[in-house]
């Protein structure tokens, strides 16, 4: 295991590197080139400036979340094909660059899904949160009016949902099925190129495990992670396991699941949330008694199957008065890296 943090870069992020390395046990980061829209190639050149930019702060780039799919590949447009050759040119980049693992998602129009940045808590900590009524009440249109506003989740393509009426009549016709065919086209395509870097593709989950105004969801439970390692039943099309994503459907046995796919799991992020209702629930400290998740059996499990890849706690909490990206703050996650690496250190002694 390797525990790593996220990081949106120098121009970004409001955590610098050199505040990372004080963390214990925080071996790298998981970063991506965030000024590059979906469906560009990646120049070897950005690639490496930004490998170089983390070893010399003394960590490594453990990994690239995310290389975003483009829209015309996830609807199988007639340009598809094009942004796959664009997307497998930008895997041979990497791959020469040294990077050997992709974190990626599938979902239609927008990444993970939350319907407040500061929600407080009880201690007067503030947490990303999520309530299905306050969704129920909107349309697209509404929740994605201001764009200018403090209303962007990190990971969000803001470029993208300037067209929001337009994204979602490209999927008007994309059913489960069908996206799911478009994602094993996909997989398909790329996978040559991850077996000659050795690329591992580890798809993140769907946020929440469920339709958002109606848009098509996959990666949801075991039985679609099943069936997606079936389709392409080959080690570098993988999972990143997310106890946040899955968990939000509280029918998903995360530890069960985490058994279930040894030798699949390429990366995980390992976080807690406490419900208030199922359809109701706010991101919660790392600790079990915090929230809702047994965090023990969740290492233990990712340690019994022999995960060796990168791990990282996520969405923490603001706390101490820092101001930051949602979720994306440096005391909180802090706390959960050390948190994990304790359990870790206990479950390896045991």
């Amino acid at each position: 295991m390797k525990m790593a943090l996220r990081w949106f870069g120098s121009e970004f992020d409001t955590v610098p590197l050199w505040k990372i390395k004080q963390i214990p046990g925080v071996q790298g980061v998981i970063s991506t080139l965030y000024d590059i829209p979906a469906g560009e190639i990646w120049e070897k050149s950005r690639i490496l400036s930004l490998i170089d930019e983390i070893k010399s702060e003394g960590l490594l780039l453990l990994g690239i979340e995310s290389v975003n799919v483009h829209d015309a590949i996830k609807a199988a447009t007639p340009l598809r094909d094009k942004y796959i050759e664009n997307y497998i040119t930008t895997l041979e980049n990497l791959g020469e660059a040294g990077v050997n693992l992709v974190c990626y998602n599938f979902m239609p129009v927008f990444d993970w899904t939350r319907t407040e940045l500061a929600r407080k808590r009880p201690d007067g900590s503030t947490v990303l949160a999520y309530n299905q009524g306050a969704v129920d009440k909107l349309t697209p249109e509404d929740m994605f009016s201001s764009l200018d506003s403090d209303f962007l989740l990190p990971g969000w393509e803001p470029e993208r949902m300037e067209n929001i009426k337009e994204l979602f009549s490209l999927y008007r016709e994309v059913t489960v099925e069908k996206l799911f065919d478009n994602l094993v086209y996909f997989l398909k395509a790329i996978m040559p190129v991850c077996d000659r870097y050795n690329i591992k593709m580890a798809i993140h989950p769907d946020d929440p495990a469920w339709e958002v105004f109606g848009l098509p969801r996959i990666i949801t439970n075991l039985d679609g992670i099943k069936r997606l390692m079936n389709a392409v039943d080959n080690v570098h099309n993988g999972v990143t396991f997310c106890s946040g994503s899955y968990g939000t459907n509280r029918e998903n046995n995360l530890p069960e699941m985490i058994k279930a796919l040894p030798g699949r799991i390429h990366f995980a992020h390992v976080r807690n949330l406490r419900f208030n209702s199922p359809g109701d629930f706010e991101e919660a400290s790392h600790l079990s008694s915090d929230g809702t998740f047994d965090m023990y059996a969740i290492m233990k499990a990712l340690y019994d199957i022999g995960f060796e890849g990168p791990i990282r706690p996520d969405h923490g909490r603001m706390i101490w008065g820092e101001a930051s990206m949602p979720g994306y703050g440096l005391y909180d996650r802090a706390l959960g890296a050390s948190y994990l690496n304790g359990l870790w250190e206990a479950i390896n002694k045991q």
